[in-house]
């Protein structure tokens, strides 16, 4: 039996390996993995011996040959398979362990040049995955670390793994490609070209006169739970910008409703230059005010309204501090979204463990494309469209008559 792993995530890599060794399975493997796997002093056999070529051009071509794929597509259960790969000496590949580059993160840095983030662009480690997703009667792909206990386990099974387990693998092995291949679709599709010279921009916006809307969006965390109690929700995201890089610093798990009033409180501070605070209840707010400093245009804000602002939701547009982070702390509020929080606040609002914080940091991101679609979802469509941007008051009004 032959195991291929080519992986660029090693978590618990060589524990799983130790573990098809010790189940009798022929290592076999390419570039950093065969090193991880060496190192760990487990037997393992370079791609490039079964193939009988060389690793070329700095790694693009690895595993792109017929002893490698006809050892994976290879019908256990079609004696005309088995009788092609066995006339030219290929043996069958029954686990195939492949996660993809690190596309995603290269896209994400705005420094990843295109030639550089070219290179990050995987084509033996979809093959290897789409050919063994498509025998997964006859062969294991796992595209997750997380599931190497469940695999091993599915393993050691008499008659091996289950007609379920496999399909569940390969299914999950489709979404991974399909996923990889979305990403590289869209941040090429920012790449500019000036007289022949290629470089990076943002993703163009979303068109409306479009015929496919595609979107492709990772789950950051599980949520606490929906608009009420018994439903079930999560936060999706499809890059770093706004709530898609927040950091969740501290307090109870929030809710799909407290995500709904934080974005409500996020969006009206985009609406200031100056120092500006919001309490916000039910995405609607409670009070407004600017001040010179954060800790006033807070107490401001807080007091248009104290009784709905009880229990509320805080937006700021500048580094809390320790005073406003007292301020407060002095009253319930149940979460707080503002670009960053120093040293001295965090203390504060430590005090209150069940006190949500949110550091994202939407200004910065505001002018990006990204930011300026809203969808939402009816029964068996989405609806899209523009943000609203409300220009009338950009500059101060005065009196026509004056």
């Amino acid at each position: 039996m032959r195991a291929l792993l080519s992986v660029s995530d090693k978590s618990n890599l060589v524990e799983f390996a130790r573990g098809l060794v010790d189940r009798g399975y022929e290592l076999v493997s390419t570039g950093g993995t065969a090193r991880t796997l060496a190192e760990a002093k487990l037997p393992v056999t370079a791609v490039s011996t079964v193939t009988g070529f060389p690793e070329m051009m700095d790694g693009r071509v690895k595993t792109l040959h017929p002893a490698v794929h006809g050892g994976i597509l290879a019908r256990r259960d079609r004696p005309d398979d088995l009788e092609a790969i066995g006339g030219q000496g290929i043996e069958t590949i029954d686990v195939v362990v492949v996660n993809l580059y690190p596309f995603a993160r290269a896209a994400a840095d705005p420094s990843t040049t295109v030639e550089a983030l070219v290179e990050e662009i995987d084509i033996g480690g979809p093959s290897l995955v789409r050919a063994a997703a498509k025998n997964f009667r006859h062969v294991v792909v796992v595209v997750d670390p997380a599931d190497y206990p469940d695999t091993m386990a599915q393993l050691d099974r008499a008659g091996g793994p289950t007609p379920d387990f496999r399909l569940s693998l390969a299914t999950k092995a489709f979404s991974h490609t399909r996923s990889y291949d979305e990403t590289i679709a869209r941040a090429l599709a920012g790449v500019r070209v000036t007289d022949g010279a290629f470089s990076r921009g943002a993703p163009p916006i979303l068109d409306l006169t479009s015929d496919t809307l595609t979107l492709q969006a990772t789950r950051q965390r599980s949520l606490r739970y929906g608009e009420n109690p018994h439903q079930s929700a999560a936060l999706f995201a499809d890059g770093v910008l706004g709530f898609g890089g927040a950091q969740f610093v501290q307090g109870k798990e929030l809710s799909y409703t407290n995500l709904l009033d934080l974005d409500a409180a996020a969006r009206l501070m985009l609406e200031f230059g100056e120092t500006a605070a919001v309490v916000v209840k039910h995405m609607n707010p409670c009070g407004v005010a600017i001040a010179d400093s954060l800790h006033e245009a807070y107490i401001a804000a807080r007091e248009v309204d104290p009784l709905s602002a009880f229990g509320g939701i805080v937006g700021l547009n500048r580094t809390i501090d320790r005073e406003t982070a007292t301020a407060i702390t002095s009253t319930f509020i149940e979460a707080v979204v503002a670009p960053n929080a120093d040293a001295d606040a965090r203390a504060v609002l430590a005090t209150k463990k069940n006190l949500r914080l949110v550091l994202a940091d939407c200004k910065t991101s505001a002018s990006d494309p990204r930011m300026s679609r809203e969808l939402r979802s009816i029964l068996g469509a989405i609806l899209v469209q523009e943000q609203d941007r409300v220009s009338e008051a950009v500059s101060t009004w005065g009196d026509p008559e004056a």
